[in-house]
């Protein structure tokens, strides 16, 4: 009930005034079915963007810091989340990557929409990077096609760190969905599943025209971080007087 108030009532309304999203492709979202909408993400307000132009519901696999956050604002936070649709998936460990095909698999069980961002992270430049292989894993194990997604503008309009998104125009599109049905029963192949993976990021590149990055987004941030925070090491700051 929530996740409607919001898509309708609530949040959906204040999202379209603010950002007039510009849509193509609606036409390529199935009726009816189990079906992965797979995307870039360069923006927290993706999460809510793609769902309020949807017809149906769509539900996310986000990232367990979203749901554990201490004291009230915490607790807040999660029911928020858990309101609109959204499934908490630890990213962290060498299980990360069954729980959230686990949880993927559970909701096109159902025959529902699952939204995935391949990267597994927002990208912090505006990037496209390299896609994770879960999004195959659970393609070919669900026997559901996969419709690229691609939204432009929501990095302008509220990049990582940015609180509060700003004005800008935004534009979503949804390619024509991807049949991999030819792969069954190869999930286990690793070289067939990267083949796969590609071949949806290519897919989302064409739709988004980003610069495209053939490195996972973490590990590029990771080493940024660490470049810079070296650099600070060598060349510190002076007080100021």
């Amino acid at each position: 009930m929530f996740y409607y108030l919001l898509k309708y009532v609530v949040l959906g309304p204040l999202l379209k005034l603010t950002f007039r999203p510009r849509i193509s492709g609606l036409e390529h979202i199935p009726e009816s079915g189990a079906a992965i909408v797979a995307g870039n993400h360069l923006s927290f307000a993706d999460h809510f963007l793609m769902p309020a132009v949807l017809k149906r519901r769509i539900t996310f696999l986000a990232k367990a810091e979203y749901f554990t956050g201490p004291g009230l604002k915490g607790r807040l936070t999660a029911a928020f989340f858990r309101s609109a649709g959204q499934i908490p998936v630890d990213r962290s460990g060498k299980e990360a990557g069954q729980a959230a095909i686990r949880e993927g698999l559970g909701v096109l069980s159902k025959g529902e929409l699952l939204g995935i961002y391949p990267e597994g992270t927002r990208s912090h430049d505006g990037r496209l990077y390299k896609g994770k292989v879960g999004v195959a894993v659970m393609a070919l194990r669900a026997g559901v096609p996969v419709v690229p997604c691609a939204m432009i503008g929501t990095f302008e309009a509220q990049p990582p760190g940015k609180v509060l998104p700003t004005p800008h125009p935004v534009t979503i599109r949804f390619g024509e969905p991807l049949d991999f049905s030819r792969y069954a029963g190869m999930e286990g192949e690793k070289a067939i599943l990267r083949a796969i993976t590609d071949e949806i990021m290519y897919a989302i590149l064409s739709l988004s025209e980003q610069e495209y990055v053939d490195r996972y987004a973490a590990v590029v941030k990771a080493e940024e971080t660490a470049a810079k925070a070296e650099r600070q090491r060598k060349f510190p700051r002076l007080p100021r007087h």
